[in-house]
């Protein structure tokens, strides 16, 4: 999620955080923050349990994280028990590591991860060596070759992190006050990555198998995480740091279960007020897609909490416009399948910045209007009746968060269905004209600088395009398909088939052809590989009881079929015609056309 106060700054700014990068040279630190090198593929993250005392006053933190983790097939035997094994870990400068501990005796396998939570036995320490943002920590020959699956180091950590000056778009730890003077904190680290203020592997491959938890001790306010809130202690600390004149902490410890990507952990810290709702759904059995992506019908949970934490002075506004959340639920749950955490539950924190999507604990900072910031990005009216960031984020939850992709070259998997969420819920409220007036209100945001999928192995997304454009692809599919049934089938199969799973952005693109039975390689190469828009020839022939058509402007091969009247027509590179009715030919106008289509049309009188 990205944009800003103006339609023209919004896109100048997504041009420095999505452009900037792929076409800078790439270096030796891009290859190692971007690759799972042979320092990362032996290990696989299992569990991130984190501790951290901000100091809002010195805009510093000190913090643990312990990270458990098991071996992959990539850790070769005759490596430990021969010889040193080194592990990546990434913690972006000015962040310091202090120390890091190796517990001898931790074994944390499914069965007692619970109970491994609270506390981790003592252990001995470990070397490292540091060079600018990566860490490598040295693990003794045979430490990790004595029987047991799973292994924990703790690493202690201090420093001033990175601090965001205009987040979300410049990632970092926000050091804000309410309009009331007073302390308020959180972190947006999307792109910039969760190594701007606490030790881990900061790749979106590896997410923790069994979540996190997140423990914030303060005493500017309260401190909400993601997930449920496990528990809230009060210590006694005379720190300077202290906010009380007492000096009073507290600690409030956060729990997700499920996988979550690094950057969605996150920390915020104000006068926050509680209140909660429940979401009871209208049925009894919803239809899942199996693995298979066939719709079958299992049992599905009665309630899903809801959660929202606002600045005390905002307690009734946030009560009127949170009701949008419910219609909201209701919508993506019918289109994605059921809401992917019910576990850790849905919840909104209202943040000093815009919004971002952090699973389970949704950035919301649109001051408590509709539209973005009061405005409708479509410029059509339709994107004015709702509040975009709980739209727009709330989707994230479904792509980005339960289908996270391997590679952040891939976002368009994250943004791109994301941003077509917004259409599907206009036109959840106001019908099938209003989704695709709104969906082609917002091509005027398209730009065309670069193509959308980034440089792989290297931590660079490609052109900020991800959204708008990929959106329109999305619906253009949606058309071609021309059934409804299959198109929902197809986004509801993709959030079971790779539930809680990073994937590829291929994997996504075989999966769409493979269910929807039409080959879409070339459009998914067209739209998202190059930055030409695919140019449409037709003529009409015979009086208008025919028509001929061709695609130019295009990638070799491109063969996107066009439904027009509910007709379908088979449109390559080469001239193809094929009967008009009377009906039929009133829709072969090239407005007409390219209001549906993603694609520039023209009559041509001469092929």
């Amino acid at each position: 999620m990205k944009h800003c106060l103006t339609t023209f700054i919004g896109l100048l700014l997504h041009a420095v955080l999505f452009g900037q990068a792929s076409e800078r040279k790439f270096t030796k630190a891009d290859t190692l923050r971007g690759s799972i090198n042979e320092n990362r593929d032996w290990w696989n993250v299992l569990r991130y349990d984190i501790e951290v005392k901000p100091d809002h006053r010195q805009k510093a933190l000190e913090g643990k994280v312990t990270l458990r983790f098991s071996l992959t097939d990539q850790f070769k035997p005759n490596q430990g028990a021969g010889g040193p094994t080194t592990m990546q870990l990434d913690l972006q400068q000015p962040m310091l590591i202090d120390s890091v501990v190796y517990h001898d005796s931790c074994k944390v396998n499914r069965g007692d991860i619970d109970a491994a939570v609270s506390s981790v036995p003592p252990g001995v320490s470990l070397s490292f060596s540091s060079r600018q943002d990566v860490h490598l920590i040295n693990f003794k020959a045979g430490q990790l070759l004595d029987g047991r699956k799973d292994h924990a180091i703790t690493i202690y950590f201090h420093g001033k992190p990175k601090e965001a000056k205009n987040a979300p778009w410049d990632g970092g730890w926000i050091w804000g006050t309410d309009s009331l003077g007073r302390p308020w904190s959180s972190v947006a680290v999307q792109g910039l990555g969760a190594s701007a203020w606490y030790p881990c592997k900061d790749h979106q491959s590896d997410e923790p198998d069994h979540g996190a938890s997140l423990t914030i001790i303060t005493a500017d306010g309260v401190g909400v995480g993601n997930g449920s809130l496990l528990s809230t202690i009060t210590l006694a600390d005379t720190a300077a740091t202290s906010a009380d004149k007492n000096g009073i902490f507290k600690s409030y410890t956060w729990e997700v279960l499920n996988p979550i990507n690094s950057y969605n952990i996150v920390p915020s810290i104000g006068q926050y007020v509680n209140w909660t709702d429940t979401l009871h759904y209208g049925w009894d059995t919803a239809d899942f897609a199996d693995k298979s992506g066939l719709i079958t019908n299992m049992v599905a949970p009665r309630t899903l909490d809801l959660s929202y934490w606002v600045l005390d002075y905002n307690l009734e506004r946030s009560r009127l416009q949170f009701q949008q959340v419910k219609p909201m639920l209701r919508c993506f749950e019918y289109w994605f399948g059921p809401y992917p955490f019910p576990e850790d539950g849905y919840k909104l924190v209202e943040t000093p910045f815009l919004g971002m999507e952090h699973q389970s604990a949704i950035a919301y900072g649109n001051l408590y209007q509709n539209g973005y910031r009061g405005r409708d990005l479509s410029g059509t009216g339709w994107g004015a009746k709702w509040d975009f960031i709980i739209i727009h984020e709330s989707g994230h939850e479904w792509f980005a968060n339960n289908i996270t992709t391997h590679d952040i070259a891939d976002m368009w998997v994250h943004e791109g269905f994301t941003n077509y969420s917004e259409t599907l819920y206009t036109e959840w409220l106001f019908g099938k004209r209003a989704g695709d007036e709104y969906n082609f209100g917002i091509r005027k945001l398209i730009r065309n600088d670069r193509p959308i999928v980034g440089s792989y192995g290297v931590n660079s997304t490609g052109s900020g395009d991800m959204y708008y454009k990929a959106g329109n692809m999305i619906h253009i599919i949606r058309k071609v398909i021309n059934d409804d049934s299959l198109f929902r089938r197809i986004l509801r199969g993709m959030n079971n088939v790779f539930r809680h799973q990073t994937v590829t952005g291929n994997q996504v693109e075989a999966y769409i052809t493979r269910t929807a039975g039409i080959d879409f390689s070339k459009t998914f190469t067209q739209y998202l590989r190059t930055t030409q828009v695919p140019h449409l020839e037709f003529q009409l022939t015979e009086g208008g009881k025919a028509v001929r058509y061709r695609w130019i402007n295009c990638v070799d091969g491109f063969d996107l079929p066009l439904v027009i009247n509910n007709k379908r027509y088979n449109v390559t590179t080469k001239w193809n015609s094929s009967t008009l009715s009377k009906d039929d030919l009133s829709h072969w106008k090239s407005n007409s056309i390219e209001k549906h289509y993603y694609i520039s049309a023209r009559q041509v009188t001469k092929p």
